[in-house]
């Protein structure tokens, strides 16, 4: 582990999650739990059930820089000296071999990397300071997440997931590259700073893509206050690898917060051998140069 936080290992060999030509389907999830305490077990059962493979968790209020296994899953969080904030990011078992980085940002943010075949994949959890806190405290918070998104090369695949406490609002009002027109609520000073953010790095709001029902567009519930907080969102040139993105409402895990889930399609253009240690002739190359270079390298190997 480097002195930063940033734990590396060697690139991983594993099966794919779901076998297809050249394409891997993924599920990823966000979902402030309130706290993590006596609620991992049932947190991972939930996302069993609903097919996820990696999720985000916010407001964990687990203390320390760690990793456990939980029913199928690795845990790897981040927290502070005290048990406030805290995020975390789970991976399923037959995906665990593919994370090559782990970087805790701090008890706010952190991120994983995996390689899936031919393809770099960054996943960053996020909890954003709620309204109320100082400027201070919100601007370290940029600051800090403006580094790790900084630190990600531009032909890397890039999500992030998380609790964002603002509000993007329902219109795209400016923001037509960030925002996809299918918001939810009025937009307040937290939605701004977002969207200003995705829009200085090139990201695009994933939640706002696509058109759905309030239901499925709401992800904080208290009482009859109803809003729009937590997000995904990925580069704009690379958003074509979302197919869709939406809450489910009949998820409870003791908080206010819903459930959200994105759904990925990775395509994977590696070439595949023909057979173990068989080289491919390529005829169509074969001029009268290359031909005598051939033969001289058939009859040296029969010697």
């Amino acid at each position: 582990m480097a002195s930063n936080g940033v734990v590396r290992a060697y690139p991983p060999r594993g099966k794919r999650v779901k076998k297809g030509l050249g394409i891997e389907k993924l599920r990823c999830a966000s979902w402030n739990v309130g706290t993590l305490t006596g609620k991992s077990i049932e947190l991972a059962q939930a996302l069993h059930r609903r097919q996820v493979n990696i999720a985000c968790t916010q407001e964990t209020r687990w203390v320390g820089a760690k990793a456990r296994e939980i029913d199928g899953y690795k845990l790897w969080y981040s927290g502070g000296s005290r048990a406030r904030n805290g995020v975390g990011i789970l991976v399923e078992k037959e995906m665990m071999d593919r994370v090559v980085e782990v970087n805790r940002r701090s008890d706010c943010i952190m991120s994983i990397k995996l390689v899936m075949g031919a393809e770099v994949l960054n996943i960053i959890c996020v909890y954003a300071p709620q309204v109320g806190l100082s400027d201070d405290i919100k601007k370290v918070f940029w600051e800090e997440l403006k580094e790790v998104v900084q630190g990600i090369l531009g032909h890397e695949k890039l999500f992030l997931g998380g609790d964002f406490n603002g509000h993007i609002g329902e219109k795209v009002d400016g923001y037509v590259r960030t925002h996809g027109g299918f918001g939810f609520g009025e937009r307040n000073s937290g939605g701004v700073a977002l969207l200003d953010f995705a829009v200085a790095f090139n990201l695009t709001v994933v939640n706002s893509r696509f058109k759905k029902k309030d239901e499925h567009l709401v992800t904080f519930r208290n009482g009859s206050c109803r809003t729009q907080i937590d997000y995904f969102l990925t580069r704009t040139n690379h958003r074509r690898v979302c197919k869709d993105c939406k809450v489910l409402p009949s998820e409870w895990l003791g908080t206010q917060h819903k459930l959200s889930v994105i759904d990925l399609v990775i395509k994977n253009f590696k070439v595949k051998k023909r057979g173990k240690g068989v080289d491919r002739t390529r005829w169509w190359n074969l001029t009268r140069d290359n031909a005598t270079k051939l033969s001289e390298k058939i009859k040296s190997e029969a010697n």
